[in-house]
């Protein structure tokens, strides 16, 4: 087996992300996703001693959607979900690939001294991280 050299999850991120207040509507975050073509959305802290938050375009599905609610009249922090699990940048993929796993998430904010840098999900991961050992 080859050696396989260290990959970072900044090295997969993506960087084109969209940043959202909690109060917006899912109509303005799904303008940022669909301008950003992503398929999360960060949710900014409120203040210094808050926590960053993430709505995935499944949140939109299965808490709009599904429901029939329209879009200009749900707020992101009705649906999203805070804490959200986030990965430094400097973590190798085979960890953050794990940590995932561990909890059941299909994608991450990245952070570098508390601040979004990016998004990193298993997508990132594998097409970008795993091709190059190959």
């Amino acid at each position: 087996m080859a050696k396989m050299t260290l990959i970072r999850v900044r090295d997969v991120m993506k960087t084109n992300f969209g940043i959202v207040d909690g109060k917006a509507t899912i109509r303005e975050a799904l303008l940022i996703l669909q301008k950003t073509e992503a398929r999360a959305v960060v949710v900014d802290k409120r203040h210094t001693d808050d926590e960053y938050g993430l709505v995935l375009l499944s949140d939109i599905a299965k808490n709009v959607l599904a429901h029939d609610r329209a879009p200009e009249r749900v707020n992101v922090y009705e649906i999203m979900t805070k804490p959200t699990l986030m990965v430094p940048s400097r973590m190798d993929i085979r960890y953050c690939a794990r940590l995932f796993e561990r909890f059941g998430v299909p994608r991450a904010p990245v952070v570098d001294d508390d601040k979004v840098v990016g998004i990193v999900s298993y997508h990132d991961m594998v097409l970008k991280g795993l091709v190059n050992w190959l």
